[in-house]
């Protein structure tokens, strides 16, 4: 397996920053990549046997695919603008470009799919946020792709945690296929965070810690999650958001809490 941590790097001649692929992670299912445009750059994409999930989390963008136009969408200053961001859903083998009406900051999420489906926009009424946990566990939530909305294997979610508190925690997973308890998921955490200088702790580790890592992460880091728990934790000053893309055999998010820190879940 790779090293979990994946850092950005210089716009290459397409505006992409950071790429993630089955093969360069050494899995199967998530592909994950983040695309810089300046107003008036352009991306085309296709992807013949992977769905996509294109989501503008910054700026101003019109986005088309198989030749439907959905407008301009986005719209949010900064990933941390408590709004919805712009997406579309993508089958796999259509095209689809996108055009920057201002500096725009854009996530490309894949898994393997179908040909044959219809792109679509997802609305901003489609995507509501919920809080989860309480006290310095509470963290927002905004489901962009759930397992209730139509896709072949995908799942995206954003989520912001104030600085102090701790995400996807307790500590779950989501690497063993056991009908009605889990489900295997492979998944990617595009991290950022405000002010953007600051950092953050993502732990990755297994029961019997033969996956035991934890990682430090700065603006616009992605950390991989092959198998194991995976907490985050925010330093105080700093809020951190993370796009998440997961994506498995079996398109259902059931996970398990690590048993020793079950009983958080469980206090009054």
């Amino acid at each position: 397996m790779p090293n979990l941590l994946v850092r950005p790097h210089q716009p290459d001649p397409s505006g992409t920053v950071l790429k993630v692929t089955p093969q360069s992670a050494g899995w199967t299912h998530v592909g994950f990549q983040v695309v810089k445009l300046a107003a008036g750059e352009t991306f085309d994409g296709a992807e013949p046997t992977r769905e996509t999930c294109v989501v503008v989390m910054s700026g101003t963008a019109e986005v088309s695919a198989e030749g439907v136009s959905f407008g301009r969408i986005g719209g949010r200053a900064s990933v941390f603008e408590d709004r919805a961001p712009g997406a579309v859903y993508v089958p796999a083998a259509a095209p689809y470009a996108v055009s920057a009406v201002t500096d725009v900051e854009l996530a490309l999420c894949t898994a393997p799919g179908k040909p044959g489906g219809s792109a679509r926009l997802i609305a901003e009424g489609d995507m509501p946020r919920e809080v989860r946990g309480k006290g310095t566990n509470v963290r927002h939530v905004r489901n962009i792709l759930p397992e209730t909305a139509p896709a072949d294997g995908l799942l995206v979610v954003e989520v912001i945690t104030p600085g102090g508190h701790w995400s996807s925690y307790p500590p779950h997973k989501h690497d063993t296929a056991t009908e009605g308890e889990e489900t295997a998921l492979e998944e990617t955490y595009y991290h950022r965070l405000n002010p953007p200088q600051g950092f953050a702790f993502q732990r990755v580790y297994t029961d019997d810690r033969s996956l035991d890592e934890t990682v430090c992460v700065q603006d616009g880091d992605v950390v991989m999650v092959p198998r194991g728990y995976h907490p985050v934790g925010a330093p105080h000053g700093y809020d951190l958001y993370y796009l998440n893309v997961m994506a498995g055999p079996h398109r259902k998010w059931i996970f398990r809490n690590d048993p020793a820190h079950d009983w958080i879940m469980r206090q009054a």
